[in-house]
C-alpha cells in the first residue's frame, strides 16, 4: 500500500510520528520518502541518529510549523500522503494560553487542508481525540473544530483526487504527560494522587494506533471519522497496578476534565456504523458516496437510538495485571511491582 509512495507527518518526531515511521519502514521497506514535518530542531536532531542517511536514504527532515501555511505547502512538494499529528495537546496549557492552541490545532488544521487540495496529495489522515467528543475544555472543542475542517475538506475538494478523513481514539498509554508515567514517578513515595476514584478512560497502544491509521489509509471513502473498539480502566487499577498498597490522596478533578470520556456521543450515533473492530462516524453530507453504499459494501450496521461509546459503560475492561502487562511491554520492560 504505502510502497513507492511519498509521506509527510506533521509532528513526526513525538511518540506517534516516532513509532508510525518504524512501521512503515518494517512493512513497507520501498517506501519512496518519508518527511518529518516538526518544530523542533533538537527532536529532529535524536530522531535522525535512528535513522542514518546510509542506511535509511528516503527518510527527509523538515523544521517548520502548521501554522506557516507558506513554509508546510514548499514541504508538500512531490508528496502523496499525509498524517496529521501535530497539536498543543496539554488541557492546563490550553486552558492558560487559548489563542496559542486555537492558532496550531484550527488554523494549523485549515493551513494543512489549503495546501494538500492545491499540490496533488492524494490521501490526508488526521488524528483526533477522544476530547474531541462532546468537548468541555478548549483543547478538545480545537480539535472538534479540526475534525469538522477535515471533513468537510471533501466538500470543496472539486475536481482533485484527493481525500481526507479522521481517526479518533483515547489515551496512548504511556504517553508524555499521561497518567502512567507520573504514577510510575510518584510510586516511591508511597502516595499517589488521585483526581476521583470513578474516572475511567479509555486505552490504546501506540502501536494500534499506527495500526488504525494503516486500516484508516487503506479503507478511507473520503469525510468518515474512524473510532477504534478499545477497552477502557479505572484509574484506581492503574494506581493498583503500579504501586499496589500505595495510599491514595483525592486531588479533585482538574478543570477541563471529565470523569469518563466519550468518543462517540448519543447524537453522533445517529449518524454512524458499527463494523467489527471499529465504529465510523459519517458525514452528514457524504461526497459521491451514500450511507448505504458503506453498509452494504463493508457490512456493517448503522447504531441503535441512544448508543453512546463512553469509557465508563465500555463493555471491555482492563484488568489490573493487563495493564502491568501493557506498562511492561509498551512503556518500561524493567517495570516490576515494588514488594
Amino acid at each position: 500500500m504505502l510502497n513507492g509512495k511519498s509521506i509527510l507527518i506533521t509532528g513526526g518526531t513525538g511518540s506517534f510520528g516516532k513509532k508510525f515511521v518504524e512501521t512503515v519502514y518494517k512493512l513497507y521497506p520501498e517506501v519512496s520518502r518519508i518527511v518529518i514535518f516538526s518544530r523542533d530542531e533538537l527532536k529532529q536532531f535524536e530522531m535522525a541518529q535512528l535513522y542514518p542517511e546510509d542506511k535509511y536514504p528516503s527518510i527527509r527532515f523538515f523544521i517548520g510549523d502548521i501554522r506557516d501555511a507558506d513554509r508546510f505547502r514548499r514541504a508538500l512538494e512531490g508528496v502523496d500522503i499525509v498524517i496529521h499529528a501535530a497539536a498543543l495537546k496539554q488541557v492546563p496549557a490550553a486552558e492558560y494560553n487559548p489563542m496559542e492552541c486555537i492558532k496550531t490545532n484550527i488554523i494549523g488544521a485549515e493551513n494543512i487542508i489549503n495546501a494538500c487540495l492545491d499540490s496533488g496529495v492524494k490521501k490526508v489522515v488526521a488524528l483526533s481525540t477522544d476530547k474531541a467528543a462532546a468537548p468541555i475544555n478548549l483543547y478538545g472543542a480545537t480539535k472538534l473544530c479540526s475534525d469538522k475542517l477535515f471533513v468537510a475538506a471533501n466538500n470543496i475538494r472539486g475536481w482533485r483526487n484527493v481525500d481526507f478523513s479522521v481517526v479518533r481514539y483515547g489515551n496512548v498509554i504511556g504517553s508524555r504527560g499521561s497518567v502512567v508515567p507520573f504514577f510510575m514517578k510518584k510510586r516511591y513515595d508511597g502516595v499517589l494522587p488521585i483526581t476521583d476514584p470513578r474516572m475511567t478512560r479509555f486505552n490504546i497502544t501506540l502501536e494500534e494506533g499506527v495500526e488504525l491509521v494503516l486500516f484508516a489509509l487503506e479503507n478511507m471513502w473520503g469525510g468518515e471519522i474512524f473510532v477504534p473498539k478499545i477497552p477502557s480502566y479505572r484509574i484506581t487499577d492503574v494506581a493498583e497496578a503500579i504501586a499496589p498498597g500505595a495510599r491514595h490522596e483525592i486531588i479533585g478533578i482538574r478543570p477541563g476534565e471529565k470523569l469518563h470520556e466519550e468518543m462517540i456521543t448519543e447524537t453522533d450515533a445517529l449518524n454512524s456504523i458499527e463494523f467489527d473492530k471499529y465504529f465510523v462516524i459519517v458525514p452528514s453530507t457524504p461526497p459521491n458516496w451514500t450511507v448505504q453504499k458503506m453498509l452494504t459494501e463493508m457490512n456493517g450496521r448503522m447504531l441503535d437510538y441512544g448508543f453512546r461509546y463512553n469509557s465508563g459503560e465500555n463493555t471491555q475492561w482492563l484488568t489490573v495485571e493487563e495493564i502491568r502487562e501493557q506498562i511492561k511491554l509498551h512503556v518500561d520492560p524493567t517495570f516490576e511491582v515494588q514488594a
